[in-house]
C-alpha cells in the first residue's frame, strides 16, 4: 500500500484523527503524561471524572493488584469542575486531540448542573456521562443498572447541552442492551463500554477486605473477554457508535473490539503498566491495516463473522 491507512473515525459527531482514546481516571488530566507520550497523537483525551465540587475520594488502601488486572476504589477523587476549567484546561487547550469531560453525580440534578456548566466551555469538545454511580435519592441504587434511571439522567444531561454526548455503561447488569437502548433513546450520541466490574479481594491472614471500601472495580486484561462480548451485543441493537473499553494492552486487543463493532477504543489500566501504550497501539493498528492492504479502519469495524 502506497499510502498510510486512514485511521480517522467519527463518534457521535466528534471527529478523531485515530480511534485511540484515554480512559477516564487512568490518564489524570493528560499533563501528567506529557513527558512520556506525544499527546498530540492521541485520538481523544478523556479526563479524570469531574464532579461539581472537589472530591477527596475513598480512604486507602484503594488499589490492589489481582491476577491479570487490578481493583480500584479511588472514589472518583477530582479537583471539581471550577478548578478543572481554571487550572487544568489551559494546558489541554493547547493540544490537538479533542478534550472530553467525564462527569458524575450522586443526584440527577448534579449531572444536569455539570452539563450546563460544561456546555458553556468551548474548549471541551464532548461529555462522557458516567452512570455507574449510586443515586443517593434512591438509597444508593446505581443509575446505570436501571433502564428508567439511566434514561432519566441521560435525558437530563441532553437537555442541558448541545455537545456530543457519550454515555459510559456499567457491566454490572443482567442485560446491557436494555440500558444501551434506554440511553440511546434518551439522547446519547455514542456509548462507551464497559466500566469496571464490581469485585472483591480478601486478605486471608487478617480476614479483611484488601480495600478499605470492601469492594472495588476490576479492570485490566481479566475483563477484556467480557467487554468484547458486551460491545458485540450492544452493536447488534444500537444505532449510535460504540467505544470499546476493557483490558486493552496492545493493538491486537483493540482490533478485537473494532471487529466486534466498536468505532473507537479507550485505554485505561495499561497506562499504569506501560505509559507509552497508547502510542504503541496506534502504531500497531496502522501496521496491521497496512500489512493487509486495508485502506481504512472503518473497513474492519463490525466485520465479525458468526455464521
Amino acid at each position: 500500500m502506497s499510502t498510510k491507512p486512514d485511521l480517522t473515525v467519527n463518534i457521535g459527531g466528534l471527529q478523531l484523527q485515530n480511534p485511540v482514546m484515554t480512559a477516564s481516571g487512568t490518564f489524570g488530566y493528560a499533563q501528567e503524561f506529557d513527558d512520556l507520550v506525544d499527546l498530540n497523537r492521541l485520538g481523544g483525551i478523556i479526563v479524570k471524572g469531574l464532579s461539581l465540587k472537589p472530591t477527596k475520594g475513598n480512604p486507602p488502601p484503594r488499589i490492589v493488584e489481582t491476577p491479570s488486572g487490578m481493583l480500584n476504589a479511588i472514589g472518583l477523587e477530582n479537583v471539581g469542575i471550577e478548578a478543572f476549567v481554571a487550572e487544568k484546561l489551559p494546558f489541554l487547550k493547547r493540544l490537538t486531540p479533542p478534550v472530553i469531560a467525564n462527569i458524575y453525580g450522586e443526584m440527577e440534578e448534579e449531572y444536569m448542573q455539570l452539563a450546563a456548566r460544561i456546555d458553556a466551555v468551548e474548549a471541551i469538545a464532548a461529555i462522557e456521562v458516567n452512570i455507574s454511580c449510586p443515586n443517593v435519592k434512591t438509597g444508593g441504587m446505581v443509575f446505570g443498572v436501571d433502564a428508567t434511571a439511566a434514561f432519566r439522567v441521560v435525558r437530563g444531561v441532553r437537555d442541558q447541552t448541545t455537545k456530543p454526548l457519550i454515555v459510559k455503561l456499567s457491566p454490572n447488569v443482567t442485560d446491557i442492551t436494555e440500558i444501551a437502548l434506554a440511553t440511546q433513546e434518551a439522547g446519547a450520541d455514542c456509548l462507551s463500554l464497559i466500566n469496571t466490574i464490581t469485585a472483591m479481594v480478601v486478605d486471608i491472614e487478617t480476614r479483611r477486605p484488601r480495600l478499605a471500601n470492601i469492594t472495588g472495580g476490576l479492570s485490566g486484561p481479566a475483563i477484556k473477554p467480557v467487554a468484547v462480548r458486551m460491545v458485540w451485543q450492544v452493536a447488534q441493537v444500537a444505532e449510535v457508535p460504540i467505544i470499546g473499553i476493557g483490558g486493552i494492552m496492545k493493538a491486537e486487543d483493540a482490533l478485537e473490539f473494532f471487529i466486534a463493532g466498536a468505532s473507537a477504543v479507550q485505554i485505561g489500566t495499561a497506562n499504569f503498566i506501560n505509559p507509552h501504550v497508547t502510542m504503541d497501539v496506534i502504531d500497531g493498528i496502522e501496521t496491521f491495516l497496512a500489512e493487509r492492504n486495508i485502506a481504512s479502519i472503518s473497513d474492519i469495524i463490525g466485520t465479525l463473522e458468526t455464521g
